[in-house]
């Protein structure tokens, strides 16, 4: 258990920031469980409308230092591939 004032703050900032990453984290998982799901139906149209909301929260999941840059962008790939294919 922390002992000083400034080890306490250290873990509620620890929490706030655990909060908020959970957070960004599902959002960018559920926007690409979005377009996996559309792209299994065969609605690639959808999938492609879907693709710029996904972005979104995989660019800001990135800038927030949740995801790695390399990552972000090996995801986005995929997800913008899959869209095609769907079509």
């Amino acid at each position: 258990m922390a002992i000083t004032s400034s080890a306490k703050k250290a873990l509620r900032v620890a929490k706030r920031r655990t909060v908020f990453n959970t957070r960004r984290k599902a959002a960018v998982k559920s926007s690409v469980k979005t377009i996996s799901k559309l792209v299994a139906a065969k609605q690639s149209k959808e999938a492609e409308a879907a693709l710029p909301n996904a972005y979104k929260a995989i660019d800001k999941a990135t800038k927030r230092g949740i995801l790695k840059p390399n990552t972000a962008a090996r995801m986005k790939s995929r997800l913008a591939k899959q869209a095609r294919a769907a079509a």
